[in-house]
């Protein structure tokens, strides 16, 4: 205790000590110091820890995050101070390993809730909470998933495997067969993600907020049945975190440069192109950007390809893709891998035949068992593709 008032000019001056309360927080403090070590040794030695542990969280203009050390936690400072151990604990215990380091985990939370408590030390880990960032070294982009949950959660193992610093989740998510349950599956990732809108989440919400869009007056029935029904299985929260998607994101990746992440195209997410639209049609959309690579999805079909001096790449679909079955997915790392996830189809499909989602058997069927041909989909896509 620092800088105690007293009231009484008589009172004894009691010994000169080092105050409890700094003597454990100075053991804490370089316990913190010593686990933070032996954390790095052993991240190193058995890979035990979860994807994105081994590098700074990235702080960008629009979602700044504090990180500590080797272990990146968003508002570490603030919840390590808080006055419950849960929370520090908590704080901790989603940046590291689950089962094989319970114990350890633990005690680091416990050690950095202590030192950040007691007087003097705090300062020190405010400090070293503040110390500089880590550039972006990998992402995972994962376009079109459709509330297809099987498909997703089979990309997620991969992507954890991955390691990935960040996932961009670049539109559609919806409509499909499950849509609650795929959003919450994305909600709880244990990775930072950005989230963009695509022309099928933007229908959902329109429906949502009870307006009925130029496309939806004039689309078939069987599209227009998808997002209604869709919409009627979501509630307000839904309709607040659709709202809060935006069309597009920027991120700088090293040996790649700056990547303009978009749902179809950089001006809206609806227009169709593929691997065989001339490039001629294209320049007046990708010229002037000021980026080296766009990333964008919506036709369900991967490729990589110039388009003047800008490296496009679709990164395919997740949950509905063209050609073979399965999962199509993008790694960023810094050169672009494009990703094909296998997993179990018949499961899968049989777990869309138990919802009650209109189309539930042609999902099953043609989005799952036997997707179209990217052939057959690429004549069909020419009538439709920009002229």
């Amino acid at each position: 205790m620092i800088g105690r008032e007293s009231s009484d000019v008589n009172e004894p001056v009691p010994s000169i000590t080092e105050p409890v309360g700094d003597r454990i927080g100075r053991v804490c403090f370089f316990g913190f110091i010593g686990l933070q070590f032996a954390h790095t040794i052993l991240k190193y030695a058995s890979r035990a820890f979860v994807p994105g542990d081994r590098r700074f969280l990235p702080r960008t203009a629009d979602s700044p995050v504090a990180t500590v050390s080797v272990v990146p936690v968003p508002g570490l400072r603030k919840r390590a101070r808080d006055s419950s151990y849960q929370a520090a604990e908590k704080a901790m215990v989603g940046a590291l390993s689950s089962r094989a380091v319970t114990f350890f985990r633990k005690l680091f939370a416990f050690c950095l809730y202590a030192a950040a408590s007691a007087p003097g030390y705090s300062i020190l880990l405010t400090a070293i909470s503040s110390s500089g960032e880590d550039p972006i070294m990998r992402i995972a982009a994962i376009y079109d998933i459709h509330a297809n949950l099987s498909a997703l959660e089979a990309v997620l193992q991969e992507i954890r495997q991955a390691e990935v610093d960040r996932i961009i989740v670049g539109g559609d998510v919806l409509p499909g067969p499950l849509p609650r349950e795929t959003i919450q599956c994305l909600l709880e990732l244990d990775i930072p993600a950005q989230f963009l809108h695509g022309n099928g989440d933007r229908e959902v919400l329109a429906q949502l907020s009870g307006v009925e869009t130029d496309w939806y007056r004039t689309a078939p029935e069987q599209w227009r049945e998808p997002v209604r029904w869709t919409a009627q299985q979501l509630h307000t929260q839904h309709q607040r975190l659709l709202a809060g998607w935006p069309p597009t994101c920027r991120i700088e990746v090293p040996g790649l440069g700056d990547i303009l992440f978009c749902h179809a195209t950089p001006r809206n997410d609806t227009e169709i192109f593929t691997r065989l639209t001339p490039k001629e049609r294209l320049l007046p959309i990708f010229e002037g950007l000021g980026v080296a690579v766009v990333v964008c999805g919506h036709t369900h079909m991967q490729f990589d390809r110039m388009i003047g001096t800008i490296r496009v790449v679709n990164a395919g679909s997740v949950g509905m893709p063209f050609g073979n079955p399965g999962a199509d997915w993008l790694l960023l790392d810094p050169d672009v891998q494009l990703r094909h996830t296998h997993y179990d189809l018949a499961r899968a499909a049989d777990r869309i035949r138990s919802t009650r989602y209109p189309q539930a058997e042609d999902f099953a069927a043609r989005n799952i068992l036997q997707p179209p041909s990217e052939e057959e989909t690429l004549a069909a896509f020419t009538r439709a593709e920009l002229k």
